[in-house]
């Protein structure tokens, strides 16, 4: 994929998570049921561990009720998510569990702001609006860099392709500016729609990469990572996501 094509898309989704975040947050209020499995069974209540796109605060939230210890961190490239996490998390620190949430962009030098080693990072429903093979190649490594050999990544990407509603919101490259011969295959322009009481509809443009099995198993090797579980989960249906647990090699 072209540098200036890469750059188009990554604009777009920071352009929509600044514009949309208060009107996003409001549709991700609790955790999905694929991000509590994963908790249940794979990460420890005690620890350090690291939320790559933690979005507005639901798994911080989350993170503190189910009684956890160590450190919770939270990163994000939207301000606006961001405070709303601050926000919602306020007050549930306890001597036991710090909760801290910084700003970083996944498509940049993000990791170099981590001051240590993480027993785990995660990240979920982020990986697949990073565009271009090379791109998430690099977040992975950053991701594999900070974890000791045995640290675990999970992380979940969309399944769109199994909800109609989605399907229908799949929009022609063109209202961008570009082809498909500028995008790879499994790349997908997505409108999103949302109406707040009191206030008009509001509508985004976002880019999403519809990963294969063999991508990820691809991207896996490539960046020190075996993979020890994989599953489907959320949605109508329980297909929306599709989760993998990753351990470094």
């Amino acid at each position: 994929m072209k540098p200036e094509t890469i750059a188009r898309l990554l604009s777009l989704n920071s352009t929509f998570y600044q514009s949309f975040g208060p009107a996003f947050a409001k549709t991700r209020l609790r955790i999905q049921p694929g991000v509590r499995r994963a908790l249940q069974e794979w990460v420890p209540s005690g620890g350090r561990w690291l939320d790559l796109g933690c979005g507005s605060g639901a798994l911080g939230v989350e993170w503190a009720a189910s009684g956890r210890q160590g450190l919770y961190l939270g990163i994000d490239s939207s301000a606006a998510l961001l405070d709303e996490a601050r926000r919602e998390t306020q007050g549930l620190a306890t001597p036991d569990l710090e909760i801290r949430y910084e700003p970083g962009d996944l498509a940049g030098d993000w990791a170099a702001n981590c001051e240590a080693c993480f027993d785990g990072a995660l990240c979920f429903a982020a990986l697949h609006h990073l565009p271009g093979d090379e791109l998430r190649a690099r977040v992975a490594q950053q991701v594999r860099v900070l974890l000791p050999e045995g640290g675990l990544f999970i992380h979940s990407n969309w399944q769109f392709q199994h909800s109609p509603k989605l399907l229908a919101r799949v929009q022609p490259w063109e209202r961008i500016g570009l082809t498909d011969a500028d995008v790879q295959e499994g790349d997908t322009l997505l409108d999103w729609r949302s109406t707040l009481p009191g206030q008009p509809e509001q509508v985004g443009l976002r880019y999403v990469h519809r990963f294969t099995p063999e991508e990820l198993a691809h991207l896996a090797a490539l960046t020190g990572f075996e993979i020890v579980e994989t599953y489907e989960s959320d949605g109508q249906g329980g297909r929306l996501g599709h989760y993998e647990v990753w351990r470094a090699v």
